[in-house]
């Protein structure tokens, strides 16, 4: 009798029958005989190809944007209390979720404990694939231990055929600790998204290379990620309008940047400017502060705090005194 369990018991040579029955049912491993020969087609037909199949990507996304924006003002509530937003993938999966997660300190100003990217095999795997990691729902679950995981957090679990041990051992792992669980994929009725409370399954069809999910589902991942991570810090402050005003200025480009989204909020001159941001130890809210709510810098701090960050309510609170 073949074990249902055990591949080594699989009847076909190698134990991979059931897996490979598996991964023939997913839409992101489908084969497109049209695509047979692309090999055979001048660069520029190639490339014409590929760009048209990028363009259908968007439109998949936008079919789920309800269920992301519910997803995302859940995540918001959770990280207003405290709680972090924790991605968790293997292979590109969980490439794409640590470089959005690397991407919030320096755009947001964000500690980098407050938005987290785990991949399978820790991150030598972000160079180097760890074999047999992403086979680990264990290693999920030890990967959230070590982080202490708590009911205010939100738990990513990102796959794009969406039955990834790891990203599904993350999920469930979280959702039994009273976290709250988001399922990224790219296949309909996926065990991830059927692990989570909110599944987002993003399905862009059969990739040009059959099974290279790099490709379209890697792109909707990333738009996905994106939303999240974005407007999950607009609901938690971090912009004025569509500026960055929690941007934190650690190289040349970034001081510029300051510089320039202060003079776009507030029209102030550039003498009043290096005034306001060298009274707010360089903060750009806090300059922007200074200026349209005419506070000096130690009160425009206190009254961001009591906004929990939020710069529209401290200019309402300084206009209302």
């Amino acid at each position: 009798m073949t074990s249902t369990t055990d591949p080594s018991t699989d009847a076909e040579p190698g134990g991979y029958g059931e897996l490979r029955a598996q991964l023939a049912t997913l839409t992101t491993e489908a084969f497109r005989p049209e695509l047979a020969e692309i090999d055979q087609l001048p660069t520029q037909d190639i490339a014409r190809i590929m760009n048209g199949e990028d363009t259908t990507v968007p439109a998949a996304v936008a079919e789920k944007l309800p269920q992301i924006a519910a997803a995302i003002d859940a995540t918001a509530e959770r990280m207003a209390r405290g709680g972090r937003l924790i991605y968790a993938g293997a292979g590109t999966a969980g490439r794409l979720g640590v470089l959005d997660a690397s991407e919030c300190p320096p755009t947001f100003n964000t500690d980098p404990s407050e938005v987290i990217g785990l991949i399978a095999g820790g991150p030598s795997a972000m160079v180097t694939a760890v074999e047999g990691a992403e086979d680990s729902k264990e290693l999920a679950a030890a990967d959230l231990d070590g982080l202490n995981l708590g009911a205010d957090d939100t738990v990513v679990g990102i796959s794009a055929s969406g039955r990834t041990p790891y990203a599904i051992g993350a999920v469930e792992h979280a959702r039994a600790k009273g976290a709250l669980t988001i399922g990224l994929s790219c296949n309909a009725d996926s065990a991830l998204a059927a692990a989570a409370e909110h599944g987002l399954e993003i399905v862009v069809g059969p990739e040009l290379l059959t099974g290279s999910t790099r490709l379209k589902a890697g792109t909707a991942q990333k738009l996905v990620l994106n939303m999240l991570s974005t407007i999950t810090m607009i609901r938690l402050g971090k912009t004025y309008g569509n500026l960055m005003v929690d941007v934190r200025a650690s190289n040349e480009k970034l001081r510029a940047r300051s510089r320039r989204i202060v003079s776009l909020a507030t029209g102030a001159s550039d003498q009043e400017i290096e005034a306001a941001l060298a009274a707010t130890d360089g903060e750009v809210k806090n300059a922007i502060l200074t200026i349209l709510g005419g506070v000096d810098g130690p009160t425009a701090a206190t009254l961001l705090a009591d906004s929990d960050g939020h710069l529209r309510a401290a200019l309402a609170a300084v206009r209302t005194t």
